[in-house]
């Protein structure tokens, strides 16, 4: 359930159905639409508290999410600006749309969250140590 005041992108982010928690939900669900371009540069996110009411969760769930994503560069916070999308290298680029691509392609394969990651954590390291 969103709002008019929630991004388009953002709809349908949760699946209460689903067994990955919410907070990863909303995290994969956000690079996906920056990888995929959905949500452009500088596009501001809702405050944490309207999309925790929007979307039926706690605000604790979104604000975990957000502060994640800021955490790897996908999001910035500019104090009571709100949170934004914030502008990657290249690099960053990339590797969020590969990682995007990867969590959609585990996801049609129906894998648990604890084994993409252990499949992509294995793949890193062998390809690392190389």
């Amino acid at each position: 359930m969103t709002d008019s005041s929630t991004p388009g992108f953002l709809a349908g982010a949760i699946d209460p159905s689903a067994t990955t928690p919410p907070f990863e939900q909303l995290k994969s669900h956000i690079l996906s639409a920056v990888a995929s371009g959905d949500a452009a540069v500088g596009t501001r996110l809702p405050p944490v508290r309207a999309l925790a009411d929007a979307l039926g969760l706690a605000p604790n769930t979104i604000a975990r999410a957000y502060r994640e994503l800021e955490h790897v560069g996908v999001l910035e916070t500019r104090g009571r600006a709100g949170t934004f999308v914030a502008a990657p290298d290249a690099v960053q680029r990339e590797a969020a749309a590969a990682a995007a691509a990867f969590a959609d392609r585990a996801a049609d394969l129906g894998l648990t969250v604890d084994a993409a990651l252990t499949l992509a954590r294995a793949a890193l390291e062998s390809r690392l140590r190389a």
